[in-house]
């Protein structure tokens, strides 16, 4: 009797250390879902009202997923690679819970984003490509088609010249996927009209709007005998129309832009440009941060998350759709 009764003692000591042992572990999981996360946001600059608006939707996704706090990183320019590649080697060395970049260069910061992956820090490319598969080199991408964004104002100044005319395309700055593929998307539509030459296809703007005005001053004679322009993204768009006003070219050329900071659309409503591909900058940085966090909290994410774009014209721009992706910018602007 005594040996059953220290037998049942024993069993009953076992099952209330692997109790204690199980409540342990799971109050560890329950503190670890519960910490705080420090996503670091890595834009390629801090000018444009594309980034602000960005910061703005990346704060709505931290406060929609609640303990997540935002480390907002900027370079000073839109070029400045070598920063970017700083930043992002500092908020590895940091231990950030995750990093959202937006790669100024498409190939310089895949050996840092191969680091911070191997460390077990999760890496989401948004808006502009970096060289790897999603899923595998990084864990998603966040952005637009843009390629297509860029066949698409191709396509539509092609339907204001009437398939025909003298073409500018003013380039961005090399080696940043999102305004290459815009580009070489826009050239491909052009290839389809037989009748429209591209009379400058391969001069590039620099990563500020002061830099954007000098380019386009030094090409002024083409610009004045063009009959449509298109610029890549809000930089070379702001600095291509400030450049055609001083030279009393506004609303003389037919101009497709990209992105809706608040002048560019004023530009859009006095008839000084013709149409805005415009993105939905918010809906981005907060999709970015949602898939970003769910990743790190086990949750299955998408590989890619396409944000779309709308094609913006006088007809178009007081309608409750287009004016629902002004409405943010405008605020944060």
């Amino acid at each position: 009797m005594k040996e059953l009764w220290k037998n049942n003692l024993m069993k009953k000591s076992c099952l209330y250390f692997l109790i204690v042992a199980i409540l342990v572990i799971v109050l560890q999981l329950l503190a670890i879902s519960q910490e705080k996360l420090r996503i670091a946001v890595i834009p390629k600059g801090e000018s444009a009202l594309f980034w602000k608006a960005i910061h703005a939707g990346a704060k709505l996704g931290a406060t929609a997923a609640s303990g997540v706090e935002i480390m907002w990183k900027s370079p000073f320019k839109e070029d400045n690679a070598e920063q970017q590649i700083s930043i992002l080697d500092k908020c590895i060395s940091e231990n950030v819970s995750g990093i959202i970049l937006s790669p100024i260069h498409q190939n310089a910061l895949t050996e840092s984003v191969s680091k911070a992956m191997k460390g077990n820090i999760p890496v989401l490319i948004f808006d502009s490509a970096l060289k790897g598969t999603p899923g595998k080199d990084f864990i998603s991408f966040v952005g637009i088609n843009n390629r297509d964004a860029g066949a698409r104002a191709g396509e539509h100044l092609a339907k204001l010249l009437d398939g025909k005319g003298k073409v500018v395309l003013l380039r961005f700055v090399k080696n940043q996927a999102n305004t290459t593929e815009r580009e070489e998307g826009f050239l491909e539509s052009m290839a389809m009209y037989h009748n429209i030459q591209v009379t400058i296809k391969d001069r590039y703007a620099g990563g500020t709007v002061d830099e954007v005005k000098k380019t386009c001053k030094s090409i002024l004679g083409q610009l004045s005998e063009a009959n449509g322009i298109f610029c890549p993204n809000e930089l070379s768009t702001t600095g291509m129309l400030l450049t055609l006003r001083e030279a009393n070219l506004a609303g003389k050329i037919k101009f497709v832009g990209f992105d809706t900071p608040a002048p560019v659309v004023d530009a859009l409503k006095k008839g000084e440009i013709d149409a805005l591909i415009a993105q939905d900058p918010a809906r981005m940085g907060f999709q970015s941060i949602k898939t970003i966090v769910d990743y790190i909290r086990g949750k299955k994410i998408s590989s890619t998350v396409d944000i779309g774009v709308k094609i913006i014209t006088r007809e178009n721009l007081n309608t409750p759709e287009i004016q629902k992706l002004l409405v943010l910018p405008s605020i944060v602007e």
